[in-house]
């Protein structure tokens, strides 16, 4: 049976052309028919690849070289066909890649031998309830990270309702507001003043951006519950920063868990706790470094714990 699988690489990086080309041919001399993303294939340049616009019938795996936007890409060629996605880190924080650039030889070594665990990752999908202004737009979209709801204008506040299963929560004037999955909660919505969620955990975030209002915390919701934000002027709605769709004065926006998840693939099931650590270079010691309590274990001193932000970590968000 004929073995498939989909690269997809950030071409603005030599580095992850580089070895977007090299695993090419490791993996066709393996048996492998290598598939490239339609958006990249010309500037791969790879002999005997097919360029696609999504996953084919019999893709085992999607490869993406990148950073999270590379990601988020290739998700979207992954998620329909229900394929694994696998991402290597040519990039800075990289929180949604589950191996480094120093693992690519055992990536593929492991593809080869199906030796790789995927996991689950919530999605949303978001609709557009149209009050009758321009209802052929678009109004159905989905996010792996995040649905931000943006103001079209920077001279005045968006006013939004929150309801939460038809049940109004808050009203705020504010920049806009980002309702995102626990995958997302360290992108957009950290930076806005979210908390950072497990990614194995089954929930919806909201947070309000820049609201000038008295109660603006962040909300974590029900998986099953549906979001709901009434709009009173013209708004933007941008999923994962990638596909937006336009809202206008009177619609409402309704979020919710996503019917299809997406696989996200690592080669171990590394502790995400440890990976936040290093992603984030938390100072976990601070300045109390003989205080009798150390946040590594027992036996480990303050001055060790470099080695333990500096591991190589694989696996997690």
């Amino acid at each position: 049976m004929t073995r498939r699988v989909l690269l997809v690489a950030h071409t603005g990086k030599a580095s992850a052309v580089m070895h977007a080309r090299r695993s090419a041919e490791h993996l066709m001399a393996a048996g492998f028919v290598v598939d490239v993303g339609s958006a990249e294939a010309a500037e791969l340049a790879i002999d005997s690849v097919q360029a696609v616009t999504a996953a084919v019938l019999g893709t085992e795996i999607v490869l993406a070289f990148g950073g999270d936007g590379t990601v988020l890409r290739a998700a979207e060629l992954a998620r329909p066909a229900g394929v694994p996605l696998l991402g290597v880190n040519f990039g800075r924080m990289g929180f949604l890649t589950t191996a480094e650039v120093e693992d690519i030889a055992e990536v593929l070594d492991r593809v080869v031998r199906r030796e790789y665990h995927a996991a689950q990752r919530l999605t949303l999908d978001v609709r557009v309830q149209r009050q009758n202004k321009m209802p052929t737009q678009p109004s159905s979209q989905w996010a792996l990270n995040e649905v931000s709801l943006e103001h079209t204008t920077h001279s005045r506040m968006l006013e939004v309702l929150l309801r939460v299963d038809d049940q109004p929560v808050s009203r705020w004037g504010c920049d806009g507001v980002i309702c995102a999955t626990p995958t997302g909660s360290t992108a957009y919505a950290f930076s806005a003043g979210g908390p950072v969620i497990w990614p194995d955990t089954q929930t919806l975030l909201v947070v309000p951006n820049a609201a000038h209002a008295l109660f603006s915390r962040p909300l974590v919701v029900s998986p099953d519950s549906t979001i709901s934000l009434a709009v009173a002027g013209d708004a933007l709605l941008v999923c994962d920063g990638r596909r937006s769709l336009s809202v206008y004065a009177g619609d409402v926006v309704h979020v919710k868990r996503g019917e299809l998840p997406l696989l996200l693939a690592g080669l171990s099931r590394a502790d995400f706790a440890r990976r936040v650590v290093a992603k984030f270079q938390l100072p976990v010691t601070g300045w109390r470094r003989d205080a009798p309590l150390d946040p590594v274990e027992p036996t480990t001193s303050g001055s060790d714990y470099k080695n333990v932000t500096t591991t190589k970590t694989s696996g997690g968000g």
